[in-house]
């Protein structure tokens, strides 16, 4: 092979690296677990395909020994639009003590990440794995346990921005599908924009941001695309839901961006309520790396919470 083709064109640190020769190598999110029983909860999951044609699976998440049908919870990991899966240990892990701890049937989608398929592949997967999980789809553990009426779509980072993304869906499409969203949980969203609020300005990472989108999409509009900036979105208080919790990082770069989210959705018309949480001295996504830590216990409840309308 020429010396030349392993020539580094781009790299965005910790995330990607692609070669002259069009070649790539992801830098993180490639370690997978297979489904299977969690000895520690007793939670089962398993993987199922949803269109073959486009290789969309998703992994399911059932408590153990469910004696009712349960809130089902459909969740869209993170990665930059770029990296992890549905298999990722860090998700495995995380949606484990989810179901177990919140009492939930989980949809976790495996949508298809750039650069192989690039923004909006994402965003369409996941619309297709919601309209399979509300259709009549044959999944017995959806159609034994989980209450379709008693739905809720969350994220984190990218997944974040999906989830959001996929609610406004749900309000806009909402009459020929009737879905019943009863809330969205938003953990660290990945939204962005050309202005710099609070402190991103000053922020080393800020280039990191912008080189991950414009890399995930490169057919965007740029960074106020609505995609990535709901402020820019004129659809925004076509949220399909009522009820919105979205959990910020007093470390992470992204902080402003989920108080931000909520002072638009206030001035935009949205008929629904909205809290934001920041857990303070904490980092991007801290919850899926040190899930024994005080504060991932917290926000695991705060999502039990939200979901059960009751002390978890």
């Amino acid at each position: 092979m020429d010396s030349s083709s392993n020539q580094i064109v781009k790299e965005i640190p910790g995330v990607i690296r692609v070669y002259k020769d069009g070649r790539f190598q992801k830098l993180a999110g490639t370690d997978v677990l297979p489904a299977g029983i969690d000895p520690s909860s007793g939670v089962q999951s398993k993987d199922v395909i949803i269109s073959p044609e486009t290789n969309l699976s998703a992994r399911l998440y059932l408590p153990k020994t469910p004696t009712k049908k349960l809130p089902l919870l459909i969740y869209i990991h993170g990665g930059g639009f770029i990296i992890d899966t549905a298999a990722s240990p860090h998700y495995h892990d995380f949606l484990n003590l989810i179901a177990a701890e919140s009492n939930v049937v989980i949809v976790s989608v495996d949508y298809r990440t750039a650069p192989e398929y690039p923004v909006p592949a994402c965003f369409n997967d996941s619309w297709e794995a919601i309209k399979w999980v509300v259709g009549n789809c044959p999944e017995p553990w959806l159609n034994d346990y989980a209450d379709r009426e008693n739905l809720f779509f969350s994220g984190d980072s990218a997944g974040a921005n999906i989830a959001h993304h996929m609610a406004i869906r749900v309000g806009l499409e909402n009459p020929s599908l009737s879905i019943n969203l009863r809330g969205i949980i938003l953990l660290h969203p990945y939204f962005w924009g050309n202005d710099r609020i609070g402190s991103e300005g000053e922020d080393p990472r800020k280039t990191l941001l912008d080189d991950m989108w414009i890399f995930a999409h490169p057919g965007t509009s740029g960074l106020d695309d609505p995609l990535i900036n709901p402020a820019k979105d004129p659809n925004l208080s076509d949220l399909g839901c009522s009820r919105v919790l979205v959990c910020v990082a007093e470390k992470d770069i992204g902080k402003n961006r989920g108080w931000y989210y909520k002072d638009n959705l206030d001035k935009n018309g949205w008929n629904g309520d909205i809290e934001v949480i920041e857990d303070k001295g904490e980092d991007h996504v801290f919850f899926l790396f040190n899930p024994s830590a005080n504060n991932a216990s917290t926000l695991r409840n705060r999502i039990c919470t939200f979901i059960n309308h009751m002390d978890c």
